[in-house]
């Protein structure tokens, strides 16, 4: 084993960052005999120097990250401080300064992986960031190296614990989304603004990444086709029950039948109970993978909180360290097939899609017009009277489930529907997945 330690250099000492000290600290000597190396904190860049931080020596701590990461004595620079800026430019400096880098940071990643990547390279350095998308899940180093020879499909998975708690809470206790959400905020899985995850902000960033892996291609994160959690209802859930499924938010990033364009979206959607994600409770991931020659493969795990994104990151410093030794590097960005990212208009699924009507003869007709007007075959049909605000009879819900049709036809009939005036309002459309 070689006596001289490794130097790294820690960028943010929050929740992932003094979990990942503290795991080297109290790892050293296994971490060494994995590595051929010890390992040395040799900095730690933080915004609050005055903050008491447990286990880390006083004299380490910076408010200068720049300085920090431009000494030219650092092997290794992680990077769990999140954002754009100044993360881009500190990774970009460690690159140029000799140090490779350890990220968790999927804004910065599906924004502009581009300008990281070339920048990696451009050094002949390394930049691994598997703790990016689903915490200690390891599933972007076997989609990037243990499925190199094979190819994926399609990705379809659960990449945000809060959301996933939220719509457990909603289907589990009849708990509305606001409820569901107070819930989430009290146990700590969701954020005091918890925009990024409710609006599906995170997991459209953590499948930008995932669709440039699986289909070497880049994507960002304004090729992914968004939406939150937030106009979910108890209603929803409850009509997913009645259909044998239940409501998840997906990220799903698929290859076009011919090969030559893929899509990549984020959206609240219907699958099935028999389906292996629907049993994905509370704050846990899942990510769904299916490939030509490996079939259906699933990844399964905690996909937050400090220690498993510490797992993540840990795993990664130990490779990079590794490859430092060797003097190599591993595989870098992956994006020759250049394939177009579709639009939205062009994904083909099956929709279920709930109207307010007027409770009268001739409504059903005339709805099943308006979708075969717009070549959207209806599947099943349900339809309920109920009282209005009087206690009176006159207004039905009508709800519908179609096979497997465009958004673009189905953005067509919706948008057709709303003006029938015996359509009284259009209460939700969902997708329908996994099937």
């Amino acid at each position: 084993m070689r006596t001289r330690p490794l130097k790294v250099a820690l960028l943010g000492c929050g929740v992932v960052g003094s979990e990942v000290a503290r795991i080297m600290a109290t790892h050293a000597d296994d971490l060494a005999a994995r590595i051929g190396a010890p390992l040395e904190l040799a900095g730690v860049a933080v915004r609050r120097p005055s903050k008491v931080r447990e286990g880390i020596d006083p004299a380490l701590v910076t408010t200068d990250a720049t300085a920090l990461v431009e000494r030219g004595d650092i092997d290794v620079v992680v990077e769990v401080i999140g954002g754009i800026e100044p993360a881009r430019t500190l990774i970009t400096t460690a690159f140029e300064h000799g140090a490779s880098v350890v990220s968790a940071n999927k804004a910065l990643l599906a924004e502009d992986g581009a300008t990281l990547f070339a920048a990696a390279e451009k050094y002949g350095k390394d930049l691994y960031y598997e703790a990016a998308v689903a915490g200690a899940i390891p599933l972007l180093r076997p989609l990037r190296e243990s499925l190199a020879g094979d190819k994926v499909n399609r990705v379809l998975g659960i990449v945000n614990g809060t959301t996933n708690f939220i719509l457990d809470r909603m289907d589990s206790s009849g708990a509305g989304y606001s409820e569901a959400l107070d819930e989430a905020t009290a146990l700590g899985y969701a954020e005091a603004d918890p925009t990024a995850d409710v609006e599906g902000f995170d997991a459209a960033a953590k499948a930008a990444i995932l669709a440039g892996i699986a289909f070497h291609t880049r994507v960002r994160l304004d090729d992914v086709h968004r939406e939150g959690l937030t106009e979910v209802t108890a209603a929803d859930i409850a009509s997913a029950r009645r259909m044998g499924c239940t409501v998840k938010l997906l990220a799903i990033c698929e290859r076009a039948a011919d090969g030559k364009s893929v899509t990549a979206r984020v959206h609240p959607a219907m699958i099935p109970l028999t389906h292996p994600l629907a049993s994905v409770r509370e704050a846990y991931n899942a990510v769904f993978v299916e490939a030509e020659a490996a079939g259906q493969l699933m990844f399964y795990g905690p996909g937050a909180g400090g220690p498993p994104t510490a797992s993540a990151v840990l795993g990664d410093l130990v490779a990079v360290c590794r490859n430092r030794l060797g003097e190599a590097t591993g595989p870098g960005e992956s994006a020759y097939t250049r394939l177009p990212v579709n639009s939205m208009a062009e994904v083909v699924t099956r929709y279920h899609i709930s109207l307010d009507v007027a409770d009268k003869p001739g409504v059903l007709a005339q709805v099943a017009t308006v979708f075969a007007e717009h070549d959207v075959s209806i599947d099943t049909v349900r339809q309920q009277g109920r009282l209005d605000s009087e206690g009176l009879g006159g207004e039905a819900s009508l709800v519908v489930v179609t096979h497997r049709a465009p958004d673009a036809a189905l953005s067509g009939t919706v948008e057709a529907l709303r003006k029938l005036d015996t359509v009284r309002g259009v209460a939700s459309i969902m997708r329908v997945e996994g099937e």
